[in-house]
């Protein structure tokens, strides 16, 4: 709309020869409509006590106004909403977290009750009812199988791609998809109550809670905004004109400020994408050079989230292969990320799975179910040798890692011990953070037992460790960290969704969920710590370069409000002047767009990753 005010303002004065009130309508309207909701939300600001850069482009409107300077005004408000455009397209709705949860939840459910099925709210199930989950449906609410045998895709939930088998007594959980059969379960939660329900209702309040960060533009605004003004008085005051006040205001207009930065930040962004890094909130790119504390997840992020079984301890008088064998014939309907290793392993033997029945996972009472007319028992060294005093002698010495147990029939039959092995450039990545990003701690952060936890901290040399931590418990922890220093998490799972936005960057790691991927501010899309290096590489540059750009041209800038302020540049000529030093300013901010020669400078095992080499050569 500046644009064309502009345009056809020049046109009717220059072109047409019409009266001053005519060619200048055009600009009024601009003013009005342009200028004045800009206006408004500075006043706004002011009231709040921010003095950013943008305090100046609002008061060189409000005076142009008053000195009857309409083209300088609408010049003002041309610099003024094309930075603003240019940050909007970039920065991403708060609310969209919240919206992809939503969304995944149905509206209705299908409760079956005396032989009829009748579509219900959501919010009037009840704990007991009997509901129907169609073939493809999301699980209305936490409940147990009934009738049926299929899958679910509980990777919305877990974090873990995997098809999760279901049979009667098989837990199922809000939010996973239904597979290709139709289930009958009893809702075991009302919807508020289930597990779904919880994560949104902490990532709500953690987005409530969310802190203002205060933007670079703001922060060199707060500077040059008071030495702008100052220098617009004296040379109001010293040559009595007040016209010159205009000039120096408009000259001063922060454009390399409001326009250049936003420059900056696109083509990092784009950068970013060419490495298969996804920025979600372009504030990222700012906030991450002053994390001090990175805080990160185990599973799916220093490790590949993949557990192997690697060592079978089997009790005397049981056969190693029939144990697997009837093990993974339960596991196979388990969600717990150890089932798949042990089915996996099951299956590498060529053994063939037997039907199960009866299946049920109660809350911290392990894996239970028949097979083959035996009672198969998966569960911890305590519960099995609660129920069989005589395993406690069999037992094999406690090990760092994961492991389960296996009781037949009341009796302990083999304990499995499982690595999640941590990605070969985890310990390369740990220990370049310090001297190469200036972070001053590392954490771990995990809702895996105490000794698996540790044993990976050891292996990447990491010394500050949570083992056991339930989704809440790391939301409050990126919390406490993040109100002494800034904080950078890195997670995958949904459950990892509540720290992610609470701290001050949050890195989601893979395509495994949309929810993670939306509360995050950037989402590595191949799962590689190589890749995060890169972000923070890329981040650094963006932030160099468009500190070139902003203070170059605020030199630049100063410069002209010297020659405005002695009368040398009136105030028309003066916005001209501010348009060039802008288009100088948003020139050298586009080189953030040109790939420098590296973005990594820690040593990779993996194959094909970048070479050891200073980034800083290449800015």
């Amino acid at each position: 709309m500046a644009v064309a005010a502009i345009a056809l303002h020049l046109l009717l004065r220059f072109a047409l020869d019409v009266p001053p009130l005519a060619y200048n309508a055009p600009l009024f309207v601009a003013l009005a409509l342009g200028g004045g909701p800009l206006v408004y939300d500075l006043l706004g600001k002011l009231w709040a006590r921010e003095f950013g850069a943008d305090l100046l482009a609002g008061l060189s409107i409000v005076t142009s106004l008053f000195l009857e300077e309409y083209l300088a005004g609408t010049f003002v408000v041309l610099m003024l909403s094309g930075g603003g455009a240019l940050e909007s397209f970039a920065v991403r709705s708060a609310s969209s977290v919240l919206e992809a949860l939503a969304k995944r939840m149905p509206q209705v459910a299908h409760r079956k009750r005396a032989g009829d099925l009748v579509d219900v709210a959501l919010e009037d199930v009840a704990v007991g009812d009997v509901l129907i989950v169609l073939p493809h449906e999301v699980c209305p609410v936490d409940g147990v199988v009934l009738e049926g045998h299929g899958v679910m895709d509980e990777a919305y939930l877990t974090g873990e791609p995997f098809m999760m088998s279901k049979t009667p007594g098989s837990t199922v959980l809000s939010g996973a998809i239904n597979g290709a059969s139709a289930l009958t379960i009893q809702a075991s939660r009302m919807a508020v109550d289930s597990r779904y329900a919880k994560i949104m209702q902490v990532m709500q309040a953690s987005e409530q809670r969310r802190p203002r960060i205060r933007r670079l533009g703001d922060k060199l605004g707060a500077f040059y905004t008071p030495l702008a003004v100052g220098i617009a008085l004296v040379a109001w005051a010293a040559s009595g004109q007040a016209d010159r006040f205009l000039a120096v205001l408009v000259v001063a207009t922060p454009c390399p400020l409001l326009i250049a930065i936003p420059v900056a930040i696109i083509g990092s962004i784009s950068l970013a994408a060419r490495r298969g890094i996804i920025i979600k909130d372009p504030a990222v790119l700012e906030q991450v050079e002053n994390c001090r504390v990175v805080i990160l997840d185990k599973t799916g992020t220093l490790t590949f989230g993949e557990p192997h079984l690697v060592e079978q301890h089997v009790a005397g008088g049981f056969d190693r292969r029939r144990v697997l064998r009837l093990a993974a014939s339960v596991e196979r309907y388990s969600k717990h990320p150890l089932a798949e290793a042990i089915v996996h392993a099951a299956r590498g033997e060529g053994l063939e799975l037997f039907n199960a029945a009866s299946v049920r996972e109660p809350p911290g009472e392990g894996l239970r179910g028949t097979v083959a007319g035996q009672d198969v028992w998966i569960a911890n060294r305590a519960l099995i040798a609660a129920a069989d005093p005589a395993a406690a002698g069999q037992f094999p010495p406690v090990a760092g890692g994961l492991e389960c147990n296996v009781a037949i029939d009341g009796r302990y039959a083999a304990t499995y011990r499982f690595r999640d092995e941590p990605r070969p450039e985890g310990y390369s990545f740990v220990g370049h953070l310090r001297p190469r990003h200036h972070i001053e701690r590392v954490m771990l952060v995990s809702g895996d037992r105490e000794s698996e936890v540790r044993y990976l901290a050891d292996k990447v040399g990491i010394r500050e460790v949570f083992a056991d931590q339930s989704p809440e418990d790391k939301l409050r922890i990126v919390r406490d960290e993040t109100a002494r220093a800034g904080t950078l998490f890195l997670g995958d799972g949904i459950n990892d969704a509540p720290a992610l936005t609470a701290a001050t960057v949050g890195i989601a790691f893979g395509q495994h969920s949309d929810i993670t991927a939306e509360a995050a501010g950037a989402v590595i899309m191949d799962t590689s710590l190589a890749r995060v290096d890169e972000f923070l590489h890329i981040s650094r540059r963006m932030r160099s370069i468009a500190l070139q750009s902003a203070l170059g041209g605020m030199a630049l800038s100063i410069a002209g409000m010297g020659v405005a302020s002695v009368g040398l540049l009136p105030p028309v000529a003066g916005a001209i002047t501010q348009e060039v030093i802008d288009l100088l300013a948003v020139l050298n901010a586009l080189r953030v767009a040109v790939p420098p020669r590296e973005l990594s400078d820690f040593e990779s095992p993996l194959p094909g990753s970048p070479p050891t080499t200073g980034i800083d050569d290449a800015i």
